[in-house]
């Protein structure tokens, strides 16, 4: 069995507040790639992770590892052998980890016959969201979740310059906390360029304080100018393009990758539900 474990992408990012207890307030509108890992799964005497892939060289396979922390959830967690094939870029603001914690604990209810356990919170505020890979409003401090049908197949470019951005790096820099939400009702997209002309209304809060800490950020929006819009996901350091058509998307990814050979750069499409297998 397996699963995949798509990108996210932060298309907009407010911070709206900060609680007494630190964590922050936001209002995002969060879509999914069909670019990202993939968590496969066979039954075993022993619970094991093997992480294979082009990004998998630095990845942890003990208990730190997201994908074993998330078959720990489970109630009555058995044996299994796990391999995550990494294709994302780690701490790159598109939830490499919390997609595959999401997608772990897919395979595993099916491989174990057990229904998904209660709490997935407890392994990052985004695996959640992960778990239903569907385009959603996302706010409070991501436990307020709602699937938005707004959006058409969005033509995207995600390039990362390979420089790791920590996201409680980027909230510590903030300096302005209580910013407005996006509009109580969103409006219908109907077309890739009305959704970047709307998307381009609004914000990501954290692509300042993210700047300051990866000044690379600021090339790869230059890299990207040629699409209908440029802007950073989540606290960074991967950007997204959105193009009108997916063809304008896979020449502007050819020529991105050809001049810095040392990004990771991919074509892909937004907003469609991620497919199992």
């Amino acid at each position: 069995m397996s699963e995949h474990a798509p990108a996210k992408v932060n298309l907009t990012l407010h911070v709206t507040g900060r609680r007494s207890d630190g964590y922050h307030l936001l209002d995002s509108l969060v879509a999914f790639a069909d670019v990202g890992d993939t968590v496969t799964a066979e039954p075993a005497d022993a619970l094991t992770l093997e992480v294979t892939g082009p990004m998998g060289a630095d990845v942890p396979t003990g208990p730190e590892n997201l994908v074993l922390a998330a078959a720990r959830l489970f109630d009555a967690p058995r044996g299994a052998r796990l391999i995550l094939d990494k294709h994302l870029p780690a701490a790159a603001g598109i939830g490499g980890g919390s997609s595959d914690a999401a997608a772990a604990l897919r395979l595993l209810s099916r491989l174990w016959d057990l229904p998904v356990p209660e709490g997935s919170v407890a392994l990052g505020a985004d695996v959640p969201m992960c778990l239903d890979p569907r385009v959603q409003r996302v706010r409070g401090v991501g436990d307020e979740r709602r699937p938005v049908d707004i959006l058409p197949p969005l033509p995207t470019v995600l390039v990362n310059p390979g420089v790791p951005v920590a996201t409680p790096e980027v909230f510590k820099r903030l300096t302005v906390r209580e910013n407005p939400p996006m509009p109580t009702d969103l409006p219908l997209l109907s077309c890739p360029a009305d959704a970047a002309d709307w998307i381009a209304t609004q914000r990501n809060d954290l692509a300042g304080p993210a700047r300051a800490i990866a000044p690379e950020i600021g090339a790869v929006l230059a890299a990207l100018s040629g699409a209908r819009l440029a802007r950073m996901s989540g606290s960074g350091a991967t950007c997204f393009g959105l193009y009108d058509t997916r063809a304008e998307a896979d020449q502007a990814a050819e020529e991105i990758a050809r001049a810095e050979p040392g990004w990771w750069v991919r074509a892909t499409t937004l907003a469609a539900h991620a497919p199992s297998s």
